[in-house]
């Protein structure tokens, strides 16, 4: 037997498996800009939202399947629970690159983490995700089956375990922060609410003094409901508590979404 061959063999094949899981994991840089930041120049929360879901975006287009093909195919991805931890937040001109990748699908819904690093590669957040697949026309979720590329999972890292929903204690008090009304500059290009610009309505609901005495060092949000030009509904908010601060947006009859704002020391 020819050993030498056969380790030749093993290593290609060896090489093959860690091509096919690096293809899987994308990488892209971002800079921070003057207009990504708020009035302590750090960057906002929804920002880091934002870069995240453009990463995913371009990671799915990576693959053949561009938003412009899912438009024409009347799909698109609905994000349904997100948790975010933050170490801390960005400042102006500084360069991030986003590492995210598919952890795969179970049953219907999909999964997604997020890893954000600085120019020293140090870590300032990570956040694991849970999205389905929709037919935008009717609105109903789509089995994996109607995705027409595979989108396999990458398995050499994880944030953390499937996050769950958030969940307003009952004994919680909420008190009604502002109303908002969904116009143009919020809309996605499916004609609803950003999932980004959530984030600026649960911050929008804390006091500027709030801000400067916290340091923010997380959220989760749960979106239930798609919120569409012209809607009206109350940004609902408690007291900083254990958990930190919970933020809802409700209409008369229905939630919109429910988070949480996290804060540390």
């Amino acid at each position: 037997m020819d050993t030498s061959l056969d380790n030749v063999n093993e290593y290609v094949e060896e090489r093959k498996v860690m091509d096919k899981q690096s293809n899987l994991l994308w990488t892209e840089d971002f800079t921070v800009h003057a207009s990504d930041t708020d009035f302590q120049s750090r960057g906002k929360l929804s920002f880091l939202l934002d870069i995240m879901q453009r990463a995913a975006d371009s990671a799915v287009g990576s693959l053949g399947l561009s938003i412009d093909k899912m438009l024409e195919a009347r799909m698109g991805w609905m994000v349904i629970t997100l948790i975010v931890d933050i170490h801390r937040l960005p400042y102006p001109n500084e360069i991030l690159k986003v590492h995210t990748w598919s952890k795969g699908n179970k049953g219907a819904l999909w999964q997604r983490d997020y890893r954000i690093f600085d120019e020293n590669s140090v870590e300032i957040a990570a956040a694991r995700s849970i999205w389905a697949l929709v037919d935008i026309d009717k609105r109903k979720i789509l089995r994996p089956s109607a995705l027409p590329i595979a989108v396999e999972p990458y398995l050499e890292d994880s944030v953390g375990s499937l996050p769950d929903k958030v969940r307003i204690p009952a004994d919680v008090p909420m008190e009604e922060a502002y109303r908002y009304q969904v116009r143009y500059s919020g809309l996605d290009n499916n004609g609803h609410l950003n999932n980004v610009r959530y984030v600026d309505l649960c911050c929008d609901a804390l006091t500027l003094e709030e801000w400067e005495e916290s340091r923010l060092t997380g959220l989760q949000i749960t979106y239930a409901q798609e919120a569409k030009y012209g809607e009206d509904f109350s940004i609902m908010r408690s007291s900083l508590t254990e958990e930190g601060i919970y933020v809802r947006g409700q209409g008369e009859d229905r939630v919109f979404f429910e988070a949480c704002l996290r804060f540390g020391q």
